[in-house]
């Protein structure tokens, strides 16, 4: 075997994981799977000397790729998120196969995916290497270009952002999120009785005006009326914290489309408001729900 051949032998053998780790770092697979051609690119223009461990070296190569990629990412201007939710959600990932990308999305997690793209660049990937991957703080370091004590705080601050804090006691919490993937399993399967189970009589759905259609009422009132604009839908949702309690984010691919902002009292949902206005969701902190 060439060296060539060995070389391309031991790409293919890194190949998954580091798809596995560019695809947490960016959320996209088009975009982790670029990134990953890209490494291989520049290892074949690399004095190959140079590089005794190649796992190593594309794991870093990867790293500094995608840290590239998140950077242009925030410099641009933010994609516009133009969905609503209660609907059909139809748009797709471009340049992949959604069917394999929404399978990816969901073996991650929508809520974490959502999370992550919230922080920045650096602090994005500390937490993936680190808390994700195990790769010590000595070797982060120079990859997001940081001291090593500098690493661990961006971790730290990722890491809580990532779990979050509930304003709620353990029981409700639990409670209010038992609730919720009621919820969303009826929503999902269909079943119009068991949402009618979970809402309150006189749930209100608030709407993000921004999502709402001419001639279309911003708020409707009632279970029934409610729970039609919920039956057969809600597949691309996950239930995250949303500025510390239970709620919902809607997450085709694990791109935030929009939030719902619920209200729960006594068991039942009694108010739902949608979040989908890009200004607004910015404004709303999002969490990760503990397994």
């Amino acid at each position: 075997m060439d060296e060539h051949d060995w070389l391309v032998e031991r790409f293919e053998a890194e190949r998954p994981q580091l798809q596995a780790m560019a695809y947490r770092m960016l959320g996209s697979l088009p975009e982790a799977q670029d990134a990953v051609q890209e490494s291989w690119l520049h290892l074949v223009r690399t004095d190959r000397s140079t590089v005794s461990n190649p796992g190593a070296w594309l794991s870093r190569a990867v790293t500094r790729i995608c840290l590239d990629m998140l950077r242009a990412r925030r410099s641009r201007r933010e994609e516009s998120l133009e969905a609503s939710f209660p609907g059909s959600i139809t748009r797709e990932p471009s340049g992949s196969d959604p069917e394999q990308e929404a399978e990816l999305a969901d073996s991650v997690g929508l809520a974490l995916l959502v999370v992550l793209d919230q922080l920045a660049p650096a602090e994005r990937l500390a937490y993936v290497l680190h808390d994700i991957f195990a790769v010590p703080f000595d070797e982060i370091a120079p990859l997001v270009e940081r001291s090593e004590a500098a690493a661990r705080q961006l971790a730290s601050r990722a890491r809580r952002r990532v779990r979050g804090r509930a304003h709620m006691q353990d029981a409700d919490l639990t409670t209010s999120r038992e609730v919720v993937e009621a919820f969303l399993t009826a929503a999902r399967t269909g079943n119009f009785d068991a949402l009618l189970a979970v809402l309150d009589p006189d749930v209100v759905l608030r709407r993000d005006p921004r999502a709402v259609p001419a001639g279309i009422a911003g708020e409707l009132h009632g279970a029934a009326a409610v729970a039609k604009q919920f039956v057969g839908r809600a597949q691309a949702t996950q239930p995250v914290l949303v500025n510390g309690s239970v709620g919902v984010v809607v997450a085709p691919y694990g791109r935030l489309l929009s939030v719902l902002d619920l209200s729960i009292r006594g068991g039942k949902i009694t108010a739902i408001t949608t979040i989908s206005d890009p200004a607004r969701l910015r404004q709303v902190h999002l969490a990760v729900l503990d397994d």
